[in-house]
């Protein structure tokens, strides 16, 4: 199994329910496909660099998990399908780049407290 990152940007107009509700969708359809979910962030309402459909502004959510490189291609799938996703990105993680993600980890839990 292999470690990734997804990161994706969800439309700002929707609700805190329809949001928890697509962030959920997707971790269900991760987990229905045998990938076991490390970490997730919701990094909440940012601004974009640049507009998008439109808007100035996101709600940006991460995923880090692992599963099997087949699983990637059809949840990039589910993410085009559906119109509350704005942009995503998914990144398979090399052992160097899991250390950052451990030690960023770490950083927002003492951030936190």
């Amino acid at each position: 199994m292999n470690h990734y990152e997804t990161v994706f940007i969800l439309n700002p107009v929707l609700s805190e329910a329809q949001i928890k509700e697509t962030v959920q969708k997707f971790e269900d359809y991760l987990t229905s496909k045998g990938a076991e979910m490390i970490y997730k962030e919701d990094w909440g309402l940012k601004k974009l660099a640049y507009p998008i459909e439109k808007k100035k502004s996101g709600f940006y959510h991460l995923f880090e998990f692992k599963a099997s490189g087949e699983v990637i291609a059809p949840f990039e799938l589910e993410f085009r399908r559906d119109d509350s996703i704005m942009r995503y990105l998914t990144v398979k993680l090399d052992k160097h780049a899991a250390a950052w993600a451990e030690k960023r980890k770490e950083r927002v839990k003492s951030a936190k407290k």
